[in-house]
Protein backbone atom coordinates (compact mmCIF):
# COMPACT_ATOMS: atom_id res chain seq x y z
CA UNK A 1 0.00 0.00 0.00
CA UNK A 2 1.23 3.50 -1.04
CA UNK A 3 1.49 6.52 1.29
CA UNK A 4 -1.16 7.90 -0.56
CA UNK A 5 -3.50 4.75 -0.11
CA UNK A 6 -2.60 4.40 3.21
CA UNK A 7 -3.87 8.32 3.47
CA UNK A 8 -7.01 7.87 1.95
CA UNK A 9 -7.43 4.55 4.19
CA UNK A 10 -7.59 6.54 7.62
CA UNK A 11 -8.85 9.02 5.81
CA UNK A 12 -12.19 7.24 4.88
CA UNK A 13 -12.12 5.25 8.23
CA UNK A 14 -12.12 8.60 10.24
CA UNK A 15 -15.10 10.01 8.38
CA UNK A 16 -17.46 7.48 9.20
CA UNK A 17 -16.43 7.52 12.58
CA UNK A 18 -16.80 10.65 13.04
CA UNK A 19 -20.14 10.73 11.48
CA UNK A 20 -19.11 12.58 8.35
CA UNK A 21 -19.59 9.95 6.14
CA UNK A 22 -22.62 8.68 6.37
CA UNK A 23 -25.07 5.58 4.90
CA UNK A 24 -28.66 5.46 4.16
CA UNK A 25 -31.14 7.53 1.58
CA UNK A 26 -30.08 10.94 1.24
CA UNK A 27 -31.58 13.59 -1.37
CA UNK A 28 -28.79 15.55 -2.57
CA UNK A 29 -29.67 19.35 -3.02
CA UNK A 30 -29.86 18.40 -6.84
CA UNK A 31 -32.66 16.37 -5.83
CA UNK A 32 -30.76 12.77 -6.52
CA UNK A 33 -31.63 10.32 -4.34
CA UNK A 34 -28.11 8.76 -2.97
CA UNK A 35 -27.05 6.28 -0.60
CA UNK A 36 -24.35 8.01 1.08
CA UNK A 37 -23.73 11.48 2.41
CA UNK A 38 -20.59 13.25 2.88
CA UNK A 39 -20.76 16.15 5.55
CA UNK A 40 -17.81 18.09 7.14
CA UNK A 41 -20.10 19.93 9.14
CA UNK A 42 -19.93 16.96 11.47
CA UNK A 43 -16.42 18.09 12.74
CA UNK A 44 -17.27 19.90 15.46
CA UNK A 45 -14.48 19.97 18.14
CA UNK A 46 -11.00 20.59 18.50
CA UNK A 47 -9.39 17.12 17.75
CA UNK A 48 -11.60 16.65 14.72
CA UNK A 49 -10.44 19.73 13.13
CA UNK A 50 -7.02 18.72 14.01
CA UNK A 51 -7.18 15.54 12.31
CA UNK A 52 -8.51 17.16 9.60
CA UNK A 53 -6.33 19.65 9.11
CA UNK A 54 -3.49 16.96 9.69
CA UNK A 55 -5.36 15.10 6.20
CA UNK A 56 -5.39 18.35 4.50
CA UNK A 57 -1.10 19.11 5.13
CA UNK A 58 -0.55 15.92 4.07
CA UNK A 59 -2.52 16.17 0.94
CA UNK A 60 -0.77 19.10 0.16
CA UNK A 61 2.73 18.00 1.14
CA UNK A 62 2.47 14.84 -0.79
CA UNK A 63 0.26 15.08 -3.67
CA UNK A 64 2.61 17.04 -6.14
CA UNK A 65 0.40 20.20 -5.52
CA UNK A 66 2.23 23.62 -6.36
CA UNK A 67 2.93 24.73 -2.74
CA UNK A 68 0.93 27.91 -1.83
CA UNK A 69 1.58 31.45 -0.38
CA UNK A 70 -2.44 31.13 0.51
CA UNK A 71 -4.69 28.96 1.36
CA UNK A 72 -8.06 30.31 0.48
CA UNK A 73 -11.43 29.01 1.77
CA UNK A 74 -14.63 29.53 0.57
CA UNK A 75 -17.39 30.71 2.82
CA UNK A 76 -18.72 28.42 5.01
CA UNK A 77 -17.73 25.22 5.21
CA UNK A 78 -13.94 26.27 3.65
CA UNK A 79 -13.20 28.50 6.11
CA UNK A 80 -12.60 25.74 8.75
CA UNK A 81 -10.87 24.07 6.54
CA UNK A 82 -8.36 26.62 5.39
CA UNK A 83 -7.56 27.29 9.03
CA UNK A 84 -7.07 24.09 10.03
CA UNK A 85 -4.68 23.02 7.41
CA UNK A 86 -2.52 25.96 7.63
CA UNK A 87 -1.70 25.32 11.20
CA UNK A 88 -1.00 21.72 10.28
CA UNK A 89 1.17 22.74 7.94
CA UNK A 90 3.11 25.02 10.26
CA UNK A 91 3.00 22.78 12.99
CA UNK A 92 3.96 19.36 11.45
CA UNK A 93 5.91 20.52 8.21
CA UNK A 94 7.27 24.24 9.65
CA UNK A 95 5.59 25.76 6.29
CA UNK A 96 3.99 28.84 7.41
CA UNK A 97 1.39 30.13 5.14
CA UNK A 98 -1.24 32.62 4.69
CA UNK A 99 -5.29 31.78 5.37
CA UNK A 100 -7.80 33.94 3.63
CA UNK A 101 -11.49 33.39 3.08
CA UNK A 102 -14.60 34.98 1.54
CA UNK A 103 -17.68 36.71 3.64
CA UNK A 104 -21.07 35.64 2.04
CA UNK A 105 -22.23 39.32 1.64
CA UNK A 106 -19.98 42.62 1.99
CA UNK A 107 -19.48 44.53 5.18
CA UNK A 108 -20.01 48.17 4.99
CA UNK A 109 -18.42 49.04 7.84
CA UNK A 110 -14.70 49.01 9.53
CA UNK A 111 -12.72 47.34 6.54
CA UNK A 112 -15.46 46.49 4.32
CA UNK A 113 -15.58 44.22 1.26
CA UNK A 114 -16.27 40.01 1.19
CA UNK A 115 -12.49 39.33 2.15
CA UNK A 116 -10.84 37.82 4.95
CA UNK A 117 -7.70 37.50 5.84
CA UNK A 118 -4.12 37.75 4.00
CA UNK A 119 -3.54 39.41 1.16
CA UNK A 120 -4.82 37.48 -2.14
CA UNK A 121 -1.56 37.33 -3.82
CA UNK A 122 0.66 35.25 -5.12
CA UNK A 123 -0.25 31.20 -5.22
CA UNK A 124 -3.77 30.65 -3.93
CA UNK A 125 -4.78 27.04 -3.37
CA UNK A 126 -8.61 26.89 -2.80
CA UNK A 127 -9.96 24.20 -0.41
CA UNK A 128 -12.94 22.73 0.20
CA UNK A 129 -15.14 20.04 1.68
CA UNK A 130 -16.59 17.99 -1.55
CA UNK A 131 -17.22 18.27 -5.18
CA UNK A 132 -19.90 16.95 -6.78
CA UNK A 133 -20.38 19.88 -10.24
CA UNK A 134 -17.93 22.21 -8.99
CA UNK A 135 -20.11 25.33 -8.67
CA UNK A 136 -18.77 26.47 -5.19
CA UNK A 137 -15.40 25.91 -6.44
CA UNK A 138 -15.99 27.80 -9.49
CA UNK A 139 -17.37 31.07 -7.40
CA UNK A 140 -14.46 30.72 -5.26
CA UNK A 141 -12.09 30.95 -8.30
CA UNK A 142 -13.66 34.23 -9.86
CA UNK A 143 -13.28 35.65 -6.12
CA UNK A 144 -9.76 34.89 -6.49
CA UNK A 145 -9.02 35.76 -9.40
CA UNK A 146 -10.82 38.99 -9.10
CA UNK A 147 -8.84 39.73 -5.85
CA UNK A 148 -5.15 39.38 -8.56
CA UNK A 149 -4.10 36.02 -6.96
CA UNK A 150 -3.52 33.16 -9.05
CA UNK A 151 -5.60 29.82 -8.70
CA UNK A 152 -2.12 27.38 -8.51
CA UNK A 153 -5.08 24.23 -7.39
CA UNK A 154 -8.09 23.24 -5.76
CA UNK A 155 -7.94 20.34 -3.20
CA UNK A 156 -11.37 19.15 -1.58
CA UNK A 157 -11.82 15.84 0.51
CA UNK A 158 -14.32 14.25 -1.54
CA UNK A 159 -14.59 13.54 -5.35
CA UNK A 160 -18.09 11.96 -5.22
CA UNK A 161 -17.05 11.49 -8.95
CA UNK A 162 -20.21 11.64 -10.88
CA UNK A 163 -20.51 12.73 -14.75
CA UNK A 164 -21.74 15.69 -15.38
CA UNK A 165 -20.79 14.76 -19.38
CA UNK A 166 -20.04 11.04 -20.70
CA UNK A 167 -16.93 10.26 -19.10
CA UNK A 168 -15.99 13.96 -17.16
CA UNK A 169 -16.27 14.90 -13.99
CA UNK A 170 -16.10 18.41 -12.44
CA UNK A 171 -12.57 17.70 -11.28
CA UNK A 172 -11.72 16.75 -14.19
CA UNK A 173 -13.51 19.52 -16.21
CA UNK A 174 -11.99 21.83 -13.43
CA UNK A 175 -8.38 21.05 -13.53
CA UNK A 176 -9.14 21.48 -17.79
CA UNK A 177 -10.37 24.79 -17.01
CA UNK A 178 -8.42 25.68 -14.64
CA UNK A 179 -4.86 24.54 -15.98
CA UNK A 180 -4.36 23.56 -12.84
CA UNK A 181 -4.44 20.14 -9.99
CA UNK A 182 -7.46 19.30 -8.71
CA UNK A 183 -7.23 16.78 -6.05
CA UNK A 184 -9.22 14.75 -3.58
CA UNK A 185 -8.18 13.23 -0.11
CA UNK A 186 -10.38 10.33 -1.34
CA UNK A 187 -12.71 9.66 -4.36
CA UNK A 188 -15.64 7.52 -4.29
CA UNK A 189 -13.60 4.68 -5.51
CA UNK A 190 -11.35 5.19 -2.30
CA UNK A 191 -14.79 4.37 -0.12
CA UNK A 192 -15.67 1.56 -1.68
CA UNK A 193 -12.16 -0.06 -1.86
CA UNK A 194 -12.71 0.91 1.97
CA UNK A 195 -15.72 -0.88 2.44
CA UNK A 196 -14.86 -3.49 0.38
CA UNK A 197 -11.88 -4.39 2.84
CA UNK A 198 -13.87 -4.14 6.14
CA UNK A 199 -16.60 -6.03 7.01
CA UNK A 200 -19.93 -5.06 7.99
CA UNK A 201 -20.65 -2.66 5.00
CA UNK A 202 -22.36 -5.15 2.64
CA UNK A 203 -25.58 -3.35 2.34
CA UNK A 204 -24.08 -0.18 1.49
CA UNK A 205 -21.02 -1.61 -0.39
CA UNK A 206 -24.32 -2.74 -2.97
CA UNK A 207 -25.88 0.28 -3.13
CA UNK A 208 -23.12 2.59 -3.17
CA UNK A 209 -21.57 0.61 -6.16
CA UNK A 210 -25.40 0.75 -8.29
CA UNK A 211 -25.13 4.43 -7.83
CA UNK A 212 -21.40 4.39 -8.63
CA UNK A 213 -22.41 2.57 -11.91
CA UNK A 214 -25.16 4.71 -13.11
CA UNK A 215 -24.35 7.91 -12.03
CA UNK A 216 -20.33 8.32 -11.94
CA UNK A 217 -17.33 7.88 -13.42
CA UNK A 218 -15.22 4.98 -12.27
Amino acid sequence: MTVRDRLRDRFVAAMIERGVLKFGDFTLKSGRKSPYFFNLGSIDDGAGLAMLGSAYAQAIVESGLPFPDVVFGPAYKGIAIAVAAAAALHTEYGRNVGVAYNRKEAKTHGEGGVLVGRAIRGRVLIVDDVMTAGTAVNEAVAIVRAAGGEVSGVLVALDRQEAIAPGVTAVTRMAAELEAPVYAIATLADVIAYLDSHGGYADSLDRIRGYQRDFCVA
